[in-house]
């Protein structure tokens, strides 16, 4: 209830930076979902792709609600989805559609698989073409840091690291602060309203003022109360509330610098929210 009466004194908008509503399992009220993100004070939504077949839809979203922009990528636990025209499928897509302001979600996650050359062989051309279209990246990165982390450092090293962020965070203050110092931004998803996301909670209080965002990752991660139900983006709300909370900052301040982050790594394609 606190969430509900702090939304009344919003003088920003929120942005859920990662969200997946073209899943199936919005198929029946996505109109009723739209209704509560505005109801929420979300004013945007940065919508992630796991794998190119998704783009078609995820574009016709971009059609149906003003408010989506939205990224192509290749989820690094979907190598099936990897093919050699993937980089020049994923460019045209880009290329063709000025809502789309970032590539990913790539990354690595070595907490399922452990084909660490296989994920590699994905990400290094989507890192490149987002270094050559100058995009930014949304990073999944689960049990991967120092693989991620020393990717990244070695593409610094020859002007070659996009920006971007590391999207539903999970590390360590350490982990973080590798992260941080490359340029990254964080993003912050339900898992920081758990209650043993300890790791998480020092993140949040540790992490710098203009280099936070929030997010849901919905259908996946809703937040306290809501766990283990779908997550959708009005509970964005819950997350920056939550972020709030562990700085000692009121909601209206994390709503408005949260969407100032989100526009500074974004873009234009977030402005005028």
């Amino acid at each position: 209830m606190a969430a509900a009466v702090a939304l009344e004194s919003l003088d920003a908008p929120l942005i859920d930076s990662h969200c997946h509503i073209v899943f199936r399992n919005f198929d029946d009220d996505l109109e009723e979902v739209a209704q509560r993100w505005r109801d929420a004070g979300v004013g945007r939504l940065l919508h992630a792709c796991v794998e190119p077949s998704e783009i078609p839809a995820i574009r016709a979203l971009a059609d149906r609600f003003p408010e989506l922009r939205y990224a192509v990528g290749v989820h690094p636990l979907d190598p099936e989805h990897w093919q050699s025209n993937t980089p020049a499928v994923l460019k045209a897509a880009a290329l063709d559609d000025s809502r789309v302001v970032a590539i990913g979600e790539l990354g690595l996650d070595l907490f399922r698989d452990k084909n660490l050359d296989q994920q590699l062989v994905m990400l290094r051309p989507q890192l490149d073409l987002a270094v050559e279209l100058d995009l930014p990246v949304i990073i999944h990165c689960r049990d991967a840091a120092e693989p991620m982390l020393a990717e990244l450092r070695e593409r610094r090293g020859r002007g070659a690291c996009p920006r971007g962020v590391m999207h539903c965070w999970s590390g360590t203050p350490d982990e973080m602060a590798g992260f941080l110092e490359l340029g990254l931004f964080i993003s912050f998803s339900g898992n920081v309203t758990f209650p043993k996301a300890t790791d998480t909670h020092a993140c949040a209080q540790l992490v710098p003022a203009d280099r936070y965002l929030v997010e849901t990752d919905c259908p996946f991660l809703a937040p306290v109360p809501r766990r283990g139900k779908r997550n959708e983006p009005a509970f964005v709300a819950a997350v920056a509330e939550r972020v709030a909370e562990l700085r000692g900052e009121t909601l209206p301040a994390v709503a408005r610098q949260s969407t100032a982050n989100a526009c500074a790594l974004f873009g234009a394609g977030l402005h005028n929210v």
